[in-house]
C-alpha cells in the first residue's frame, strides 16, 4: 500500500497534518462553530426557488466574475457596518473565506515572501501559507489573548511581512480587536493586512468592523463568510472587501468559473433575507453569554467572547482529560491544542444546558475550583 512517504511530496509539507475536527456521533456537537439553527422554512423555500431558476442553464458556465452576487454582498456589508460606499468593485467572493485567503496568499505571498499572524489564532492561516509556499512567522498574543497597538506594530516593523493576518473576533479566543490595533498595524505594514472577520456578526454591540477603515488604508483587506451568522456552512461562500485594486489582483489567480451557478443563486437568495437569518444571531449571542456566565460560576477562567464560541480553562491542566470527560457525557467540544484550554460553540438553549450540566459534573469530579477570571480584553488597552 502506498503511503505519503512513497510520494514525491514537497519537503516543506512532510510531517504536517491536515486541518480538521473530529466528526463524532454525539447528542451535543459544539466543536465546529456552526450555527445551530436550520434555515427558516420561508428562506429555504426562496433558496429552493432560486436554485430551480438556474437548473436548466447548468450546461453553461456561471458568471465568471459573480457580478450580481458581489453587488448584493457589497450592499449587505455596507448596510451592516456603516460603510455605505462599497460597490461590487470592492468585493470578491469564493468558496468560503479560506479560499479567499488562499487567493490572497497566492497573489501577495508565495516563495520568498513572509506572512505573519498572532497566536493563538486561526490555525488555517498558517496551513494556507504553507500550501502556497509562503514563509510563516508566528507572533504571540498577550497572556490575556489581547494585542496592543504598540507591540503589534513593533513586530511588523521588525519582521517586515508581506502579509499580516489579524483575526477579529479571534479564533479560538473570541476576543475582538480595537480598531487602534488594526490601524497601527496597517500604518506599519509594508504589504497587505488581512483582517479575518468570520465571526463579525456576533460581536457585542458597539464593536466596529475593520470595514470602516477601508477608505483610509488601500492595502487593508477584510474577509468574511456566510457560513456562521447566515447558517450557510454547507454552501461555502466567503468574501472580501477591499480597494478595487486588490479585487483586480485576486482575479489574476482565481480559477475559471470557481463559483458555481448554484452557489451564486443560493447566496443571493439568502442575502435577500438577511434580516430573517440574522435574527438568529441574537439568540446565539445570548447562549454564548450564558456559557461565559455559567462557566465562571463554576470557578473557571473564561475569555470574553465576541464570537459564537467560548474559550475556557479546564478544571485541571490536562485539557484532553476534560475533553474526554465531556465526550463520555455525549458533548463534543474542540481541543485547539492550547494547553489547559478548550473551546465550545454556542448552541441552542437545550444544548447549552446539557453542556453546562456536564461541565458542572466534570468540575465536581476534578475537585478543583479556580476563582480567577481572565479575558476582559474589551475593557483593557489590549483589544
Amino acid at each position: 500500500m502506498t503511503t505519503l512517504d512513497d510520494l514525491p511530496l514537497r519537503s516543506d509539507l512532510k510531517g504536517r497534518s491536515p486541518y480538521g475536527a473530529p466528526q463524532l456521533d454525539v447528542e451535543v456537537r459544539l466543536n465546529t462553530n456552526e450555527n445551530p439553527y436550520a434555515l427558516p422554512e420561508a428562506v429555504a423555500d426562496e433558496v429552493e426557488k432560486a436554485l430551480r431558476g438556474v437548473l436548466r442553464g447548468l450546461n453553461r458556465y456561471p458568471d465568471r466574475e459573480a457580478e450580481a452576487l458581489r453587488g448584493d454582498l457589497a450592499a449587505y456589508l455596507g448596510a451592516s457596518t456603516g460603510h455605505t460606499g462599497l460597490t461590487a468593485d470592492n468585493v470578491w467572493a469564493a468558496n468560503g473565506s479560506n479560499e479567499v485567503q488562499q487567493q490572497l496568499l497566492q497573489v501577495f505571498g508565495g516563495p520568498g515572501h513572509l506572512a505573519m499572524g498572532f497566536s493563538p489564532s486561526y490555525s488555517m492561516h498558517e496551513i494556507l501559507a504553507a500550501g502556497t509556499g509562503t514563509q510563516w512567522h508566528d507572533a504571540q498574543r498577550g497572556a490575556d489573548f489581547g494585542l496592543r497597538p504598540e507591540s503589534a506594530s513593533a513586530l511588523v516593523r521588525v519582521y517586515q511581512p508581506d502579509i499580516v493576518f489579524l483575526c477579529s473576533p479571534n479564533n479560538p479566543t473570541g476576543t475582538a480587536l480595537d480598531l487602534e490595533v488594526i490601524e497601527a498595524v496597517a500604518r506599519e505594514a509594508p504589504g497587505v493586512v488581512v483582517v479575518d472577520e468570520a465571526y463579525g456578526e456576533f460581536a457585542r454591540a458597539g464593536t466596529p468592523s475593520a470595514v470602516t477603515l477601508l477608505p483610509r488604508y488601500p492595502r487593508l483587506i477584510v474577509t468574511r463568510t456566510m457560513s456562521k451568522a447566515f447558517a450557510f456552512a454547507g454552501v461555502r461562500l466567503g468574501y472580501l472587501a477591499a480597494d478595487p485594486a486588490v479585487v483586480q489582483a485576486v482575479q489574476l489567480v482565481r480559477l475559471p468559473y470557481h463559483l458555481s451557478a448554484l452557489t451564486q443563486a443560493a447566496a443571493r437568495a439568502a442575502l435577500a433575507h438577511s434580516a430573517t437569518l440574522l435574527a438568529q444571531v441574537e439568540a446565539i449571542k445570548a447562549e454564548r453569554d450564558r456559557i461565559v456566565a455559567g462557566l465562571r460560576a463554576l470557578g473557571l477562567r473564561v475569555a470574553d467572547s465576541d464570537a459564537n464560541f467560548v474559550l475556557f480553562a479546564t478544571p485541571t491542566p490536562d485539557q484532553k482529560a476534560t475533553w474526554q470527560a465531556l465526550l463520555e457525557r455525549s458533548v463534543l467540544v474542540r481541543d485547539v491544542g492550547l494547553p489547559g484550554w478548550l473551546r465550545v460553540t454556542a448552541g441552542t438553549k437545550e444544548e447549552t444546558t446539557w453542556f453546562l450540566e456536564a461541565m458542572a459534573e466534570v468540575v465536581a469530579e476534578s475537585g478543583t475550583r479556580e476563582t480567577v477570571t481572565v479575558g476582559q480584553e474589551k475593557s483593557s488597552d489590549e483589544s
